[in-house]
């Protein structure tokens, strides 16, 4: 069963769980799409005052989808939770200067618009911002850097996965070239935005001192590519795609079985001895050709045959708890249904349940990070477009109806709050 907690959505007041590690860090968060809402929600997870500042016609995922449950788009939920979400129109003079009220009094700005975006709304960094704010960390995350030939073009993950080398090493032996099924690179992308942030905020509380924090999913890709760079930059080795194969770790492959695939990964000759023998052949262990990891990987495919001959009369469930049992890695390949059933789901409180204001009862993946002290907590659904903005400008000292914001519901009267994202 999932954990259930509680967020107040009808008024946004926090629960009364302990506040977080970053209680009392304030983030104006302009970001949108996946890189630095994921970001930012990790800081939200942790306490940090986060508010979400969307354009009139909001976050480009709120119309990603299917599914949406009661209009609310599952992908914009993902990133989300844990925000006071406010409607700004960087067009208009009074919203751009309802931003640099609320930059004054903020610890960190985190945006991924195109490089000069900013700027052009007279709102960068360098000659407003950080004027108005000595101490701000101020966060950019592009697609390739703010500076270099590529910087002025837009980032999609799907197109820095290719352009950046991730796309290449992933697929079949033989077979066209593949990304991954989730946005990896962005993600990434996110974790290391909010891990540079906590850096900078701690030199800024050592010396008073904010500053400009510039990464981007590019740079974010060749950093990724871990072992595949190292093979090439030392090595000057280029590994073909290997599908579910390991360049430098053999056997680790996927096998099908009676019951379906599973995934083998041994580690070393020990682990393959004692995988050999769960096989009910143990002399293969002793073959020369076999005997050590470097002998495996040169005879990847010798070895392949017959592990795939094995397989293919054995139930890979049962196989898969004989090598639990032998501290041997194999795992059977689940679907996600199977997935969120694994009884380490919920041992570890990685499904969570709360109210929404319009979809009700909510489902999301938990706390990745679990701080014993001072732990993550679930204090705001994901936000409705604008839900906030009268809240979050009556706490800024601002009188909201001033700004053409109602201030009842937080939505801005008059304007166009549902306008209908144009096509590109």
């Amino acid at each position: 069963m999932p954990s259930t907690v509680t967020a107040d959505t009808a008024t946004s007041s926090p629960s009364t769980s302990a506040p977080g590690p970053l209680h009392g860090v304030r983030v104006v968060d302009l970001s949108r799409v996946l890189a630095g809402p994921f970001a930012t929600m990790m800081m939200a997870d942790l306490g940090a005052d986060v508010v979400k500042i969307e354009s009139p016609s909001g976050d480009d995922t709120r119309r990603w989808g299917p599914p949406w449950v009661e209009g609310e788009s599952a992908y914009f939920t993902c990133v989300n939770r844990n925000k006071r979400g406010v409607v700004l129109d960087f067009k208009r003079d009074t919203d751009r200067e309802v931003l640099q009220h609320l930059v004054a009094s903020a610890d960190v700005v985190i945006e991924n618009f195109r490089v000069g975006t900013m700027e052009k709304w007279g709102l960068g960094y360098e000659d407003v911002l950080r004027t108005i704010n000595p101490g701000l960390v101020y966060c950019s995350i592009t697609g390739y850097g703010r500076t270099g030939p590529s910087a002025p073009l837009p980032g999609y993950d799907p197109i820095i996965e290719a352009v950046a080398g991730f796309m290449a090493i992933n697929g079949e032996e033989h077979g066209r070239p593949l990304k991954v099924g989730v946005a990896v690179i962005d993600i990434l992308t996110g974790c290391q935005a909010a891990f540079a942030v906590l850096a900078a905020l701690l030199h800024r509380d050592r010396t008073g001192e904010g500053q400009r924090v510039d990464l981007s999913l590019f740079e974010t890709s060749l950093a990724t590519l871990a072992n595949q760079a190292s093979a090439y930059l030392m090595g000057g080795v280029i590994h073909p795609r290997l599908g579910n194969a390991h360049p430098h770790i053999v056997p680790t492959d996927t096998f099908e079985t009676l019951t379906g695939p599973v995934m083998v990964c041994v580690g070393n000759d020990a682990q393959f001895q004692r995988f050999c023998a769960l096989l009910g052949d143990p002399g293969l262990a002793r073959d020369p050709r076999f005997v050590t990891n470097p002998a495996r990987v040169a005879h990847r495919t010798e070895l392949g045959a017959v592990l795939r001959e094995r397989f293919a009369d054995i139930d890979g469930r049962a196989f898969t708890e004989l090598a639990d049992a032998a501290g041997v890695p194999v795992a059977p390949v689940l679907e996600l249904d199977e997935v969120f059933a694994h009884p380490q789901v919920a041992a570890r409180d990685m499904l969570i349940e709360f109210d929404h204001p319009t979809v009700g009862r909510m489902r999301q993946v938990g706390f990745p990070f679990k701080l014993d002290r001072t732990p993550a907590a679930l204090r705001y659904a994901p936000p409705l477009l604008g839900q906030h903005t009268a809240e979050v400008l009556t706490e800024a000292g601002l009188d909201p109806t001033a700004y053409g914001v109602a201030s009842s519901s937080g939505a801005r009267s008059p304007g166009p709050v549902d306008a209908p994202l144009k096509g590109r």
